[in-house]
């Protein structure tokens, strides 16, 4: 019998993550006045200690013994051969996914929230802030926070704060307090619920809000966290995709496909850049992100100079966006509704080393129900994205007669998104689609900002 899961031990979880600056050149963030950001202007937001890795161009990082620890409560994590899969599929190419929903929030997201509580830590923060799309990374920053003894705040986006609201029971297990948002308690959320007081939010809106929450503590003992987007962000999620690495050097093979979701860039990332490491050392791979058809930043939007958030409290970052003061529609993958990508990734698609992809969100759930009905794991709306995917790789390959490895990211499971499956099943999730008037209005908020080069790294 073939085995369905490959391990390791934790004596073989990386010591080290992997650094994608060091093998790209990037458009440098920009303040108000157009020059390039210093560390110093990134002080009152996060802790000099992380600062220090968003900006470093080191290949390898050595990851704490404290944050090690904690990791090794669920990593490394089970690289999965998903047999049933395929044999639904009937296709000769072999899947293999890893699975991040064995983590106690049930998704990729701590193995930054984790990394993150411990700096703040280190550097003598008492609370943080953060916003949430879905709710993992809620859940995952007030567990991490939990580990360290730190105050969590969390600021979630409306219409998720609506459809999950078991996101919020977690939050509140391990001591996190959550608030939908916009909120009452900024300015950011007073100045959008003045113009719209029915909006379903947006992550845009609540990193507004957590910026300013943290900023404005007087105490000066209070930092904001941020669950996606950034380069610290991207690093340490890179221990997935370099478990991966060791776990397919156990069984002699080596995927020609890496899938994963993208809505900021970090499950995508985590899974993603160990293997781009090898794509830009001469390895034949196909990377695909897949993401939402209804927040189209990577497959429709343009790149340029963009803010991370709606109120503007982020420099401008070089990305794919459909403007910061988008707001997307209330699809069910709430993790992927943000108006940018993160820079790396977006640097990686300018690059053509990745080649991003889009799906709506009837042909996601469609995918979703082919593996929970073949390997019994509820995938989460998000992971249904990547999964879409996979189903196209697998069916390509079946009509092409080739035997294929395709490697996807399980970024979460989908036990507390039940609703979404119960409308879905009465028929009532609609797939959304932006026009090209939708698309050309939202991106008037940057005609004016200043354009990034389009470097090649090679």
């Amino acid at each position: 019998m073939e085995a369905r899961k490959i391990f390791l031990s934790e004596d073989e979880m990386p010591r080290q993550w992997y650094n994608i600056l060091a093998d790209i050149k990037m458009n440098p963030p920009l303040g108000p006045d157009g020059n390039p950001v210093t560390p110093d202007k990134l002080a009152p937001v996060f802790p000099m200690n992380l600062i220090e890795q968003e900006v470093s161009t080191e290949r390898w990082i050595d990851i704490p013994e404290p944050v090690l620890d904690i990791l090794s409560m669920w990593r490394p994590s089970p690289l999965v051969r998903a047999l049933s899969l395929e044999k639904a599929l009937d296709t000769p190419a072999k899947i293999y996914f890893k699975n991040e929903s064995v983590s106690p929030p049930g998704s990729h997201k701590p193995n930054t929230a984790v990394a993150q509580a411990y700096y703040n830590k280190e550097f003598g923060i008492e609370k943080i802030t953060t916003e949430t799309g879905a709710g993992q990374w809620g859940s995952a920053l007030s567990f991490a926070c939990a580990q360290f003894g730190i105050e969590c705040k969390v600021y979630m986006v409306r219409i998720s704060f609506d459809q999950k609201p078991y996101r919020k029971s977690m939050m509140s297990v391990w001591g996190g307090k959550c608030v939908a948002s916009p909120s009452t308690e900024t300015k950011a959320g007073r100045d959008v619920l003045e113009k719209d007081p029915n909006t379903p939010g947006s992550l845009g809106i609540a990193i507004s809000e957590a910026i300013e929450a943290a900023v404005t503590d007087e105490t000066g003992k209070t930092r904001y966290s941020l669950g996606s987007v950034l380069n610290h962000v991207m690093l340490h999620q890179t221990i997935v995709g370099l478990e991966a690495k060791k776990q397919f050097e156990k069984i002699g093979e080596y995927p020609d496909i890496i899938i994963g979701c993208a809505g900021g860039g970090s499950n995508f990332a985590g899974i993603a850049f160990p293997f781009v490491h090898d794509k830009i050392n001469g390895k034949e791979i196909e990377i695909y992100p897949v993401e939402p058809a209804a927040c189209p930043t990577l497959t429709k939007a343009p790149f340029v100079y963009d803010h991370g958030d709606t109120a503007k409290y982020t420099p401008l970052l070089p990305m794919y966006s459909l403007g910061h003061a988008f707001v997307p529609p209330p699809f069910h993958a709430g993790g992927l509704r943000y108006h940018g990508m993160a820079p790396t990734v977006s640097q990686l698609a300018v690059e053509g080393i990745i080649t991003p992809k889009a799906v709506t969100q009837l042909d996601a759930y469609k995918a979703g129900m082919i593996l929970a009905r073949s390997e019994g794991i509820i995938p989460a709306p998000e992971t249904n994205h990547a999964l879409a995917c996979v189903v196209d790789e697998a069916r390509k390959a079946k009509e092409e007669g080739r035997e294929k490895v395709i490697l996807f990211n399980w970024s979460g499971h989908g036990l507390l998104d039940l609703m979404a499956y119960d409308k879905y099943f009465s028929n009532e999730l609609k797939d959304f689609e932006l026009t090209e008037e939708e698309m050309l209005e939202s991106e008037k908020v940057f005609e004016n900002y200043p354009k990034p080069e389009l470097i090649k790294s090679r």
